[in-house]
C-alpha cells in the first residue's frame, strides 16, 4: 500500500512537470507570435499556482493545527512551517519590488537577450524542481538512496542554471551594469535571483550531508521540507522573471 502511495506521489510530480514544461513552451510561442502580455501573464500565474499548490504543499500549513500540546513534535512542525512561510512571503516582496521596478523603468521594452538561452536555463530550473519534488517524496516514503540521488541531481542542475545565467548570459549581455536603467534592472533581477539559487544549492548541500548521516526519517524530515519549499520558491520567482526579461516587450538594441 505504501509503495502504491509512493508511486502515485511520484507520478503526480511527473505530470505536473510535463504541464509546466508545456506551458513554458506555450509562453515561448506566444512571445514570438503575438506578444500578448495578457496571455503571458496568465500562463505565468497558472504555472506559479501549480508549483505553489502541488510542489510547495500549501495545504500542509493546515496539518496538525488542532494539536493542543505546545511541546509536541506536531505543534513544533506547525510553527516551523508558519515561520518559514512568513520568511518566504517577506522575500517575495523583494522580488515583487524588482519586478515592479522593471516595468516602471522599462515599460514594455526589453533588453536584447538570447531567448533560446533563456528558454534553456528556464528548462533547467523546471527540471531541477521536478527532481527536488521527487527527492522530498522519496524521503517521505523512506527511500534514503533515492533522496540522495535526486537531491544531488537538483544541486547539479542548480549549478547549471547559475552557469547559464552568470557564466554565459552576463558575459554575452549587450551592456555592462552601469550603462543604463535597463542594464541595472537586468543585473539586479538576475543577480538577486542567482544569489538565491546559490543559497539554495548550499542549503541542499547541508541537507544532503545530514541525510548521509542518517539524521532524517520518513516521519521526521522538516529540514528536507524547508529546503524543498525554498527551492520551489526560487523556481516561482523565475517563472515571472523569465517572461519579464526575455519575452515581454519591444526589443531594444
Amino acid at each position: 500500500m505504501a509503495h502504491q502511495h509512493d508511486s502515485g506521489s511520484l507520478r503526480q510530480g511527473f505530470v505536473i512537470f510535463i504541464i509546466l514544461a508545456f506551458l513554458t513552451f506555450i509562453e515561448y510561442v506566444i512571445a514570438i507570435t503575438n506578444q500578448s502580455v495578457l496571455l503571458l501573464t496568465i500562463v505565468a500565474i497558472v504555472k506559479s499556482g501549480m508549483v505553489l499548490y502541488y510542489y510547495m504543499h500549501i495545504s500542509k500549513l493546515g496539518e496538525n493545527e488542532d494539536s493542543t500540546d505546545h511541546h509536541s513534535a506536531e505543534w513544533k512542525l506547525v510553527t516551523n512551517r508558519l515561520g518559514f512561510w512568513l520568511f518566504i512571503l517577506s522575500d517575495a516582496f523583494l522580488f515583487a519590488g524588482l519586478l515592479t521596478t522593471r516595468f516602471n523603468l522599462l515599460g514594455f521594452t526589453r533588453p536584447d537577450l538570447d531567448r533560446n538561452l533563456g528558454l534553456i536555463v528556464t528548462g533547467v530550473l523546471l527540471i531541477s524542481s521536478f527532481f527536488m519534488n521527487r527527492a522530498e517524496t522519496q524521503m517521505a516514503h523512506g527511500d534514503q538512496k533515492g533522496f540522495l540521488i535526486s537531491t544531488s541531481i537538483t544541486m547539479l542542475l542548480g549549478i547549471g542554471f547559475l552557469a547559464g545565467v552568470v557564466g554565459v548570459e552576463w558575459q554575452r549581455a549587450p551592456f555592462s551594469a552601469g550603462d543604463s536603467a535597463m542594464s541595472a534592472v537586468f543585473y539586479m533581477m538576475t543577480g538577486m535571483h542567482a544569489f538565491h539559487v546559490l543559497t539554495g544549492v548550499i542549503f541542499l548541500g547541508v541537507v544532503l550531508n545530514n541525510a548521509r548521516k542518517g539524521l532524517y526519517t520518513a516521519e521526521n524530515h522538516w529540514a528536507v521540507e524547508a529546503a524543498t519549499v525554498y527551492w520551489h520558491f526560487v523556481d516561482v520567482v523565475w517563472i515571472f522573471f523569465y517572461p519579464a526579461l526575455y519575452l515581454i516587450g519591444r526589443l531594444v538594441q
